[in-house]
């Protein structure tokens, strides 16, 4: 088996299908892929299981389930609680509303199966509130605080909760809303995200990173529309 292959079966524990197909095809460009891949998903400014984090909530906000379920894995071998996977996954409401929440409920489906958690009571099609109470349902001896704070808030006053620190910190959350506008293509939108990330603490090395990870899911459109408000040199 190549080191793409083996790499990419490391990873996810099988080898997925569109990588077994580049493989077939361009097994050079598996590898080229491959390291870039790896060189980006290290840690470094950010560790690997926010940046797995980091790309669930981006993918959610974009309604692309297929990414968001690879990295829901990622995040979860690395260490990641499903109260910690959902903050991320909240997050994307203040983006796409609903739909991009529900989107979400996929990565919390496949969180609580590698688990080994039944999830049957989790619709599909629940709402912020209905997901908001399943949360809370499932967790045992894990604060709760924050959930019920979010659970407790309507309209905007619940839209800048969902951006303040819980389990997951604000400033991780302002470089989430920068990862979503950029991969989105949005990059002048994403300007006061950048601000606030920053305010918040967030260094360039660290925005450099999230522009990256962008790259890997969105392509090179992302990393332009991130590069564009990156301080230059660093």
């Amino acid at each position: 088996m190549s080191d793409g292959l083996n790499y990419f079966k490391e990873v996810y524990g099988v080898v997925p299908e569109w990588v077994r197909k580049m493989h077939n095809y361009r097994p050079e460009a598996l590898d080229h892929y491959t390291n870039l891949r790896s060189t980006i998903m290290q840690d470094g400014a950010l560790s690997t299981k926010d940046k797995d984090l980091l790309l669930v909530g981006i993918n959610a906000a974009r309604c692309y389930e297929r990414s968001m379920v690879y990295h829901t894995k990622g995040a979860v071998d690395g260490g990641a609680t499903v109260l910690e996977l959902a903050e991320f996954l909240l997050v994307p409401y203040v983006y796409g509303g609903s739909k991009s929440v529900q989107t979400g409920i996929q990565a919390i489906r496949y969180a609580l199966s590698l688990q080994g958690t039944r999830n049957e009571h989790l619709s599909d099609y629940a709402s912020m509130d209905e997901l908001l109470s399943y949360l809370l349902s499932i967790s045992k001896d894990e604060d709760t605080s924050y959930i019920r704070d979010v659970l407790g808030m309507v309209g905007d006053r619940r839209k800048e909760l969902l951006l303040e620190s819980g389990i997951v910190g604000s400033k991780m959350k302002a470089m989430l809303m920068v990862g979503i506008y950029c991969a989105e293509l949005q990059g002048f939108e994403s300007a006061e995200w950048f601000e606030r990330a920053r305010a918040l603490g967030a260094t360039e090395d660290e925005l450099v990173e999230v522009g990256l990870i962008c790259l890997l899911t969105a392509g090179i459109p992302a990393w332009f529309e991130t590069s564009d408000w990156l301080t230059v040199g660093g």
